[in-house]
């Protein structure tokens, strides 16, 4: 947020991500309510449910177009998925309607950074929601790899107890 200069940042959690249709996932009221409680109290950072709310599968370009016209958006991902962005469902609309600002993460060095999209100057991520539900599933501790609310929720809900 303050690299780019904006003035508010919205998580969206996927709805029915279509890339994932052969996967089981999370359901998305899960999803929805961790994604709440990890921003609760972080200023400039908000949770937006449009994917979850839409129904049939969720493509990113469709929720780049469900924003005003002259919204300039910034679409924030990390270097595992900004790597895949040429797969995605008219991925050439989508670089063409939002900056794509990617996100250093693990298993990705900075020697392949892609030269067209915005390169975030953070730590490399080296934790991953594949991690985190392999860690519960196994057993493993994953406490301080989120935050204490969502470990909190995660433990409650007993989610991800089964291998996924």
């Amino acid at each position: 947020m303050h690299q780019l200069g904006l003035g508010r940042v919205l998580i969206v959690p996927a709805g029915d991500p279509w890339q994932k249709s052969a996967r089981e996932i999370s359901p998305a009221r899960h999803r929805l309510e961790m994604c709440r409680l990890a921003v609760d109290g972080v200023a400039g950072f908000e949770v937006d449910e449009r994917e979850i709310t839409r129904e049939g599968p969720t493509y990113t370009i469709e929720t780049l177009e469900s924003f005003p016209d002259d919204e300039e958006l910034f679409l924030i991902l990390g270097s595992d998925a900004a790597a895949g962005i040429q797969t995605w469902h008219r991925w050439q609309d989508v670089v063409q309607r939002a900056t794509i600002v990617e996100a250093p993460r693990l298993g990705f060095p900075e020697g392949d950074r892609r030269p067209d999209v915005v390169h975030l100057e953070m730590g490399r991520l080296e934790i991953s929601s594949t991690d985190i539900r392999s860690r519960v599933a196994a057993g493993l501790p994953y406490r301080y790899l989120v935050p204490r609310v969502v470990y909190e929720y995660i433990e409650s809900k007993n989610l991800y107890a089964e291998p996924h």
